[in-house]
């Protein structure tokens, strides 16, 4: 009786080298399948609003929401691709195969890669604004925002895949047992240097400019300063919408960084043994509930994207014209 229930926790009961079925209770199963279906499904509707505002409306059509758009993108497939393989592995084995396993795990490098890199362009966008306000309209044009947004996503894929072309090769080299997905990455603090701590020193430094441009401004905005000094300053002076822009994508960044950390830091602290993997899924989908907060993050703070919701939900962007509509 005994063994014919170890064979039932079995993922391939028939094989020794069989994985366990992981298991919790029934309720206990339930409610987080129900909490986190419901954060996949918030996460792609937001992102698809996003997606379908910036992409709709040609007011909208500027360098800084490029990279928003972009943004959009890789936070969509988060939700439409990478929560819901995690959710159904929760209480399942992994019955696809080694070759699907591994593809799913360059697909998640690819698509954090890619959010890392897409802060970086954004304080770049908001350095260039908020810094050097002159020569921005000239420097991030919306065609050079497109170039960037492309070799992003082009120099992540290329990247992971060379990274990990070893799995790819060899898809089964990871996993300890039938019925598990795992991908062992060898040299994660390379890695992790070059796809994380590199440019998060890199977002770091640039906000910390933006930051200190942005409270002199404010300063000199109060101080009284003579008509002509007004006049010659006027020109170079970041506009009060760019500086609010720099804030509110100041919190996406900084809202990203508190939940991509502990993602990192737990990596590091597993390869050098320091703790197991039982709080790996925390981390994990602390870092996929980041890509459904940004889009929470516009509607507290862009009146645009509050009204280009408006439209879209009324279906007012069916109407001929309709991408002409003004919001700002």
């Amino acid at each position: 009786m005994m063994e014919n229930l170890d064979e039932a926790e079995l993922c391939f009961p028939q094989l020794n080298s069989s994985c366990r079925k992981p298991t919790q209770p029934p309720t206990e199963a339930l409610l987080i399948y129900i909490l986190l279906s419901s954060m996949s499904l918030l996460t792609v509707a937001l992102n698809l609003l996003v997606i379908i505002a910036i992409s709709h409306f040609r007011q909208l059509h500027t360098p800084t929401n490029v990279f928003l758009l972009s943004l959009a993108v890789s936070d969509l497939l988060v939700g439409f691709v990478l929560m819901p393989v995690e959710i159904i592995y929760i209480e399942a084995c992994w019955f696809l195969g080694d070759v699907v396993c591994t593809l799913y795990y360059v697909i998640d490098y690819i698509i954090t890669s890619t959010s890392v890199a897409n802060m970086v362009l954004i304080s770049a966008d908001r350095y260039v604004a908020i810094c050097d306000p002159l020569h921005y309209p000239t420097r991030v044009t919306k065609r050079r925002a497109q170039i960037g947004i492309c070799l992003c996503w082009v120099c992540s894929v290329l990247y992971r895949i060379f990274f990990l072309h070893s799995h790819l090769t060899e898809p089964e080299r990871s996993h300890s047992c039938l019925g598990e997905c795992v991908v062992v990455v060898n040299k994660t603090s390379a890695d992790l240097i070059v796809s994380f701590l590199g440019p998060i020193l890199i977002i770091i430094i640039l906000y910390l400019r933006v930051f200190v441009v942005a409270v002199s401004q404010a300063r000199a905005m109060r101080s009284h300063v003579t008509a002509v000094t007004h006049q010659q300053t006027q020109t170079v002076k970041p506009k009060k919408s760019e500086i609010k822009a720099a804030r509110t994508l100041g919190v996406v960044v900084a809202v990203f960084l508190l939940c991509s950390a502990p993602y990192y830091c737990f990596i590091v602290a597993h390869e050098y043994q320091l703790i197991g993997e039982e709080t790996a899924g925390i981390e994990i989908w602390l870092l996929y509930i980041n890509s459904c907060v940004n889009p929470m993050i516009y509607v507290f703070f862009y009146p645009w994207f509050r009204k280009a919701i408006r439209h879209i939900v009324t279906l007012q962007i069916l109407q001929p014209g309709s991408s002409q509509t003004r919001f700002m």
